[in-house]
């Protein structure tokens, strides 16, 4: 999957309404992406590693999980 402009030096997106992190490299479904960029509730990590998106509570995303969407805190 090709990365976003907005995030296209990062690999892990993350969604401010579920608290899903995503790996650009790694996911397929490019709709689930595009809505968060478009959304504007996308949120990117540094250093950009899953250890410090866990670390900011969020868990990684596999296809088929879902989550409630909630109003972004920030």
């Amino acid at each position: 999957m090709e990365r976003p402009s907005r995030f296209e030096h990062t690999r892990f997106l993350g969604d401010k309404r579920t608290q899903l992190v995503y790996d650009l490299d790694e996911w397929t479904d490019e709709a689930v992406i595009e809505e968060i960029v478009e959304r504007g509730v996308g949120l990117c990590f540094g250093p950009d590693t899953l250890a410090e998106a866990r670390n900011r509570g969020y868990t990684q995303a596999v296809p088929g999980k879902t989550r409630r969407h909630r109003k972004p805190r920030a």
